[in-house]
């Protein structure tokens, strides 16, 4: 694999941002089929080879609450398992902003949704089409996924939400309730999401979102939401489910039995996302 941390400025943030991109490079080759000497023969049937304008399917890997856009990659194999399915991986350091435009005046959302496929579709090999681009994120990065799929949907063809059981909801007035607790009040999430009596109409309300595409006759994005069956928020997750199924919106929604909140879980769904969940195509995508 090829792994690079690129840091720009970002127009909408405001400030350099981290981002961490890998590229699937190991199965590529600059010789013809066959002519390339490899440790292992069983790789050579394996190998493509690189041509300009090629490009790749891409997944947006959000990282989980406390955590940068390095760790996701210390704390997984994600880097291997997309080597096995010729996909790019994308990774960017969103802090602890729940992948919101916040009330604090930064545009964490409008950074994920507006400018970084952009840049990435620029400066790097990544297909720009809607079938080839994907979301996935655990435990906090599995809600921006949600949100970001669901506010979003002519971005990804599928979005994966593993544990991501805190931030957006599409349960409008549960999410009041957390920002009027005590536990959240005086901290971050209340300086993230705002006020309660603003939630009915800020940007980030899903239930609002998913109505609205709907009604449109919008194409949704296909969602895969999963929960290990001892996490403290399962209540929470199994709740937006239910929300999505009364407006219509098919979710496919699988309890991952034994686990808690934390990597075991999702060390082991990021490859079952990659090989089971996701439409990947496998190779790489060559020019016409």
């Amino acid at each position: 694999m090829s792994m690079m941390r690129i840091n720009y400025r970002s127009e909408i943030l405001g400030r350099y941002v981290d981002v961490t991109v890998v590229y699937p490079t190991d199965r590529l080759t600059i010789h013809e089929a066959g002519d390339r000497v490899v440790a292992n023969p069983a790789d050579v049937k394996k190998l493509s080879p690189y041509v300009p304008g090629m490009k790749f399917q891409t997944i947006y890997l959000m990282h989980g609450g406390g955590d940068d856009d390095t760790l996701t990659y210390r704390y997984t194999n994600a880097e291997r398992f997309a080597q096995d399915h010729y996909v790019m991986l994308v990774t960017p350091n969103i802090v602890h902003s729940y992948g919101i435009d916040t009330a604090y005046g930064v545009k964490y959302q409008s950074f994920l949704a507006e400018e970084l496929p952009l840049v990435i579709q620029t400066l790097f090999a990544s297909s720009p089409k809607r079938e080839d681009n994907f979301i996935m994120g655990y435990a906090m990065g599995g809600n921006v996924a949600l949100g970001t799929a669901l506010l979003h949907p002519e971005l990804f063809q599928t979005c994966v939400d593993m544990s991501g059981g805190i931030g957006m909801t599409l349960d409008t007035e549960a999410l009041k309730k957390e920002l009027d607790s005590a536990h959240f009040r005086n901290g971050l999430y209340r300086t993230t999401f705002g006020a309660p009596e603003d939630q009915d109409t800020a940007a980030h309300n899903l239930y609002n979102a998913v109505k609205k595409n709907i009604a449109e006759g919008k194409q949704l994005t296909d969602l895969h939401i999963v929960c290990g069956s001892n996490e403290f928020i399962i209540k929470r997750v199994e709740n937006d489910v239910r929300i999505l199924g009364e407006l219509g919106y098919p979710v496919n929604y699988i309890v991952a039995e034994g686990y808690d909140h934390s990597f075991p879980l999702w060390e082991d769904y990021i490859p079952y996302a990659m090989d089971n969940l996701l439409p990947l195509k496998n190779a790489p995508i060559y020019p016409e």
